[in-house]
């Protein structure tokens, strides 16, 4: 849980870096830069383990090319794709559609239990994140209206769901070297894409403002929050795990605050408390249950 927690709050103040990069680093170059500066990193400090785990690694070749496509590079090229095409109220709203498809994926393909305490806490955190999209206010959500850009975030979650349900299932690897592959695979697949970008005249490489904003985004939500997500799911499952991207919106609005000084205003809070409630109320469940069996 506090694995999952961190991956929450890192995610959130990275929509605060994802303003700061804007005009200072192109989405592209920011995308295939951090891969790059990870997997070097990564080649350095793990020499060894990496030589000895090759074979098994070069085995598995396509599906870390589909692991890092899908969890990484593919998600955020659709994410930008959607910002240019839709309103940032219906990105965020669609971003609820995440658990939703992670839970039903792990019961169906996982025969995973999902409890009826598990549902409403799923529920209470998806209700804080409408609130944040809509800034409190009902006649927000009824005036949305879908487009391009409302697929292309929709297909993006969906993307992430089957990302955060395949690495259920993994190879028999260290941990570390089981994200290096990702990593490669993450970074290889956004090479084209930044050709794309480069084609069409969107390129612009990254200035002192950029080079911070590339520095943060690669150590946390790239590298730390990606293991910790990792983790998180491996420990307690891809339906319990879903619950916390939900507090992402809430948490990035209380950093936005902090470091931005945009104001805090009370569905924030009550969005919050939802959130972590949601989260609370399915992990005790889960306990109690546990307890019980014990």
């Amino acid at each position: 849980m506090l694995l999952l927690l961190y991956t929450a709050s890192i995610w959130g103040c990275n929509a605060i870096a994802a303003k700061l990069a804007a005009g200072n680093i192109s989405p592209m170059s920011l995308v295939m830069f951090r891969w790059l500066i990870v997997c070097t990193v990564l080649a350095i400090f793990l020499r060894e383990p990496i030589r000895k785990e090759w074979p098994v690694l070069q085995a598995n070749w396509r599906r870390f090319l589909w692991l890092g496509f899908a969890g990484f590079t593919g998600f955020s090229a659709l994410f930008y794709l959607a910002a240019y095409k839709t309103s940032a109220v219906n990105i965020t709203l669609l971003q609820t559609s995440m658990p939703p498809f992670i839970m039903l994926g792990a019961w169906l393909y996982f025969k995973e239990h999902i409890s009826g305490a598990s549902v409403v806490g799923m529920l209470m955190a998806l209700f804080s994140m409408v609130l944040i999209a809509s800034h409190g206010r009902l006649e927000t959500l009824l005036h949305l209206s879908f487009n391009l850009g409302d697929v292309a975030m929709i297909l993006a979650c969906m993307l992430y769901a089957v990302y955060t349900l395949s690495i259920r299932k993994r190879p028999a690897l260290p941990a570390l070297v089981f994200f290096f592959g990702m990593a490669i695979g993450g970074l290889l697949t956004s090479l084209p894409l930044l050709l794309m970008e480069m084609l069409a005249g969107y390129t612009y490489w990254p200035n002192a403002t950029g080079w911070w904003v590339l520095a943060f985004v690669t150590v946390g939500p790239t590298l730390t929050a990606q293991l910790a997500y990792m983790r998180g799911v491996e420990l307690i499952g891809p339906a319990r795990a879903s619950l916390f991207p939900c507090l992402v919106p809430a948490l990035g609005a209380m950093f936005a605050v902090i470091t931005l000084g945009e104001p805090f205003l009370f569905y924030h809070g009550l969005a919050l408390i939802l959130g972590l409630g949601g989260v609370y109320l399915a992990e005790a469940r889960v306990k109690l249950m546990k307890s019980r069996t014990a």
